[in-house]
């Protein structure tokens, strides 16, 4: 794993195409974030796209709040980051396999800003956690979708 990234991999049983859908809808959000903190879409556009802003109801610890993204990095059906007030980036990028299926590979990218915040916040380790829940909620989400 690099320096100021944690990623997991996983394979779903769905094309790109269908995978990418759901990660562009800002309101479907809240359905696969396996962290527990995303809870609903506020603002901005029905599907995401290069320098959309869209705004999340967020809880964690215990505090409610709003959070302001934007796109970032951006290739249809392959390729989707966003940051936010911070620096670092939630990445997305899917992996269509020769014999079926999508590799879907999601990476928190704190190596922008102050990286040493996060590691002595114990982020990294919190966010590998989230990341499981996360694409295990993307892969139940996707298959059980008809394109």
């Amino acid at each position: 794993m690099a320096r100021h990234k944690v990623s997991r991999i996983i394979v779903i049983d769905a094309p790109a195409a269908r995978i990418f859908e759901i990660l562009t809808t800002p309101a479907l959000h809240p359905e696969f974030d396996g962290s527990g903190s995303v809870r609903g879409s506020m603002a901005g556009p029905e599907r995401l796209e290069q320098d959309s802003e869209f705004g999340m109801d967020m809880k964690m610890f215990g505090l409610r709040y709003r959070m302001r993204n934007r796109v970032v990095e951006y290739e249809k059906d392959r390729l989707i980051a966003w940051r936010h007030v911070g620096p670092h980036r939630w990445r997305y990028e899917l992996e269509e396999l020769p014999k079926g299926g999508t590799r879907v590979t999601e990476t928190f990218d704190y190596s922008y800003g102050f990286p040493a915040f996060y590691v002595l916040g114990g982020m990294p380790a919190r966010n590998a956690r989230g990341i499981e829940e996360t694409l295990v909620r993307l892969k139940d989400l996707a298959e059980a979708r008809q394109d």
